[in-house]
């Protein structure tokens, strides 16, 4: 498409951004479906459409830190990402800490953040590094930790994973240029967007807010999601050569863990890599590219 909407498909637009945006959390694990309830529909398709009208560099960040490495909710979706604003002409850049930050600066274009940076100074000053170095046209966060109340970070347990955790809330909050979230479970970077909607789930919610927020049953998800409204928009089929398993396979290799499990093995929030992969096939079929 890659053109002005016209009234006829601009309905169709916000039609299939709401059949997306319930399918993303159809099976509500963490209580998002929930949290949709309380959201504007049509937030699949404003992040997408801020994906498409990026200009040049893209920064995603990405990385939650589970038993001193990093698990598979995330990086997938941010790869899914990256491998499409690549595609389609976009300077996409990986934004996140070390143990990640090591496994995928051969592979891709990463910026390194430091771990437990705790001066508040020493943050926003690294911040405003990386985005002059960078000049981003977006920001978007996949699954990052978001600072809580007390600007600590916190797990799915209620456990403080400060120690382990890059900051990317001060690339967020100074970023100058639209900025879109995607998490699963209220603890992640954009959940301030949805405070109230968060107070009866069981977790020391995020405060860090963004423009656009996308919510999901797995982060990945979220990710594909706007690759395949991005591709509908461009009339493009994104997602036809993205491998689920074959990415699970790469991160799992460099010492990924699943989130819930704790184990390293191909699942995303305990569920297998399948699930990701018929995910991926809905959301072509939504999108008339399968």
């Amino acid at each position: 498409m890659n053109q002005p909407l016209t009234q006829n498909s601009v309905r169709d637009a916000v039609a299939l951004s709401h059949q997306i945006e319930s399918l993303l959390v159809q099976r509500n694990l963490r209580g998002m479906a929930h949290v949709r309830d309380c959201m504007l529909p049509g937030y699949c398709l404003r992040a997408a459409l801020m994906l498409q009208q990026a200009s040049d560099t893209v920064l995603i960040g990405t990385g939650f830190p589970v038993a001193g490495t990093f698990e598979t909710d995330g990086p997938v979706g941010a790869i899914s990402l990256y491998q499409a604003l690549d595609a389609t002409g976009r300077n996409p850049v990986l934004v996140c800490g070390d143990p990640l930050a090591s496994v995928l600066e051969k592979d891709y274009r990463v910026e390194r953040l430091p771990l437990n940076e705790r001066d508040a100074k020493v943050r926003l000053q690294q911040a405003d590094d990386i985005l002059a170095k960078h000049q981003p046209s977006l920001v978007i966060s996949i699954e990052r930790p978001g600072q809580s109340d007390d600007t600590d970070y916190y797990n799915m347990r209620g456990e403080s994973i400060g120690q382990h955790t890059a900051s990317f809330d001060e690339i967020m909050h100074q970023a100058g240029c639209p900025t879109i979230a995607i998490g699963d479970g209220g603890n992640e970077i954009g959940m301030g967007n949805v405070r109230p909607a968060l107070k009866s789930l069981d977790i020391k919610a995020a405060v860090t807010r963004c423009n656009e927020l996308v919510v999901a049953d797995v982060s990945n998800w979220g990710g594909h999601a706007l690759v395949a409204l991005m591709g509908w928009l461009n009339g493009q089929d994104l997602l036809a050569e993205f491998d689920n398993t074959a990415v699970l396979t790469y991160l799992s290799e460099r010492g990924s863990v699943d989130g819930v499990t704790r184990r390293n093995e191909l699942t995303e929030d305990s569920l297998p890599a399948s699930d990701g992969q018929e995910l991926l096939l809905a959301l072509r079929r939504l999108t008339e590219f399968a």
